[in-house]
């Protein structure tokens, strides 16, 4: 990072969530509860690795695995095996307090991003929806499928609604599916992230928790 440059002169933080914000992979954990978690864990892996090229596909196969599945399953999940990755909190609450918004954006699911939202006061949470019918999960996504490139989208119009500029913004990722984002911030940061990506970022945290980027900019 140039020297000399403060977390102030930065204006956006976007962040994926499922192994960025988060320490799991929500879908993988959905699976667990329902025991088909490796088949979909495979699925979810091989995406990741950037070896599925269609994401859109990849989250299709695995949400039909998901059939059936109670919707008490998400809650399941969230109460019990998310957890915030090091460092997020405090790295969170530090940009907010230099004026810089934060947006969530994910190819997980709004069950997620919309309590992880509430519970760190971020600026907008973009995610899929898992549709539900009768208290169970139908195997389907509602409506378009946020991949790669409406990931970079949603970027790109909250910066624009934020009057930043690309050099003012921070994303982090650690998928392939968060390339196209990544390379539509001056900041872009591989977070313990796939070869792949890591390859492709110009920034990377692969010890140090989520807070490790303040370390790069002058208080």
């Amino acid at each position: 990072v140039p020297a000399g440059l403060k977390l102030a002169n930065c204006k956006v933080l976007a962040m994926d969530m499922d192994s960025t914000l988060i320490n799991i992979e929500c879908i993988d954990e959905i699976a667990g509860v329902v025991g088909v978690k490796d088949k979909v864990s495979e699925i979810t892996e091989a995406a990741m690795r950037g070896e599925i090229k269609d994401f859109s596909e990849s989250l299709r196969r695995r949400v039909a695995l998901l059939e059936g599945a109670p919707a008490g399953a998400l809650d399941e999940v969230y109460e019990e095996k998310l957890r915030l990755n090091p460092g997020a909190e405090r790295l969170i609450t530090t940009a907010q307090a230099a004026g810089i918004k934060v947006l969530l954006v994910s190819g997980g699911f709004t069950f997620f991003t919309e309590r992880l939202r509430a519970r760190l006061n971020l600026d907008s949470a973009h995610a899929n929806t898992l549709e539900i019918e009768n208290g169970v999960l139908t195997g389907r996504v509602l409506g378009h499928i946020l991949d790669a490139d409406a990931k970079a989208t949603h970027l790109r119009e909250f910066a624009r609604t934020h009057g930043a500029s690309t050099d003012q913004i921070i994303a982090m990722g650690d998928g392939a599916n968060d390339l196209k984002m990544l390379a539509n911030a001056g900041f872009p940061v591989a977070y313990h992230a796939k070869p792949l990506v890591r390859q492709q970022t110009r920034y990377a945290l692969n010890v140090s928790g989520l807070d490790g980027v303040l370390n790069w900019f002058e208080s």
